[in-house]
């Protein structure tokens, strides 16, 4: 359906009405245990279906894993991904595997959608409200853990967002009639958020008081516990984001920091705001309004 605008997902228009989503994403182990590292693997790679408002049905594995690494694991791993996707309602059909010296996997996935209602980074209007459906935290809180630093109760946490899918959220908002937003993984807030703003031509303004954390996730952004992708989004992005005076540098690398399998920024349109926020208290589903969309450019972070 185009080349021109960036988005979450290739698009190919099937009929009059249907379209085809395809993504593909796949990472090293941000945790130990080989299960949760494939299911956290699997939500992530099923994300972009979700954050385009369409729903999967098909999957390939990637793995690239060491000859030496105990079949055990690999199986687990394997076992951590299968599951995830028959959750998503979708169904692993093969895939490829090559040896590397370090442990990655994840999934090419397919998706379908109605193309009215698809939901793209370039439809966010001045009035909508910015809603964000799982905490930030994922990059500094697994890299404390990683250094020895993290507790094991917010390692749970941790995995416990990580392993949930976007696909009750998705589905939320395109019955209410969103249809703008991404969702937020390796450029963290900030960076899918500049994404946002450019492809719509807008300027949004986000107020960290109301961005939903990991409960340790202000203590290790104190220790400076932040991943190498976090201080890239911040050195690429920084030039386009406005933070008010009283902010901290650990405060800024959390709203920079690099997410894995996180939730969904939308853009929701003032009118049905309310009748969403009333359907996903109903439903249990994650929901916090972080922010609006203005006329302009960029990103503005304002405390409260």
């Amino acid at each position: 359906m185009g080349l021109d605008a960036p988005d979450d997902a290739a698009v190919w228009r099937l009929d009059e009405s249907r379209v085809l989503v395809v993504t593909t994403d796949f990472f090293t182990p941000v945790v130990d245990d080989p299960y949760a590292f494939g299911a956290i693997a699997a939500a992530n790679s099923l994300s972009d279906i979700y954050a385009m408002g369409a729903k999967p049905f098909l999957a390939l594995n990637i793995a690239a894993m060491p000859v030496d690494l105990d079949p055990a694991i690999v199986r687990e791993i394997f076992r951590g991904g299968a599951e995830k996707v028959k959750e998503a309602g979708a169904v692993i059909a093969g895939g490829h595997s090559v040896q590397d010296k370090e442990p990655k996997y994840g999934l090419v996935a397919l998706g379908m959608a109605e193309e009215k209602g698809l939901i793209t980074k370039d439809r966010a209007q001045p009035g909508d409200i910015l809603v964000l459906t799982k905490p930030l935290g994922t990059g500094v809180t697994t890299t404390a853990i990683m250094r020895d630093k993290g507790s094991p109760e917010h390692e749970g946490e941790a995995v416990k967002w990580m392993t949930l899918l976007n696909s009750a959220a998705s589905a939320l908002a395109s019955k209410v009639g969103v249809r703008a937003g991404t969702d937020i993984t390796g450029f963290g807030l900030i960076g899918h958020g500049i994404e946002l703003a450019e492809a719509s031509g807008v300027r949004l303004e986000i107020r960290f008081e109301q961005v939903p954390l990991f409960s340790g996730a202000l203590e290790y952004a104190d220790l400076g516990s932040f991943p190498g992708g976090t201080l890239d989004n911040q050195k690429f992005f920084r030039d386009r984001v406005e933070f008010a005076a009283d902010f901290t540098e650990p405060e800024k690398l959390l709203l920079y920091d690099a997410q894995t399998s996180g939730g969904l920024l939308l853009a929701v349109p003032a009118e049905i705001i309310d009748e969403m926020a009333d359907r996903a208290q109903g439903e249990e589903i994650p929901f916090w309004r972080i922010g609006t969309v203005h006329e302009g450019t960029d990103i503005a972070i304002v405390r409260k």
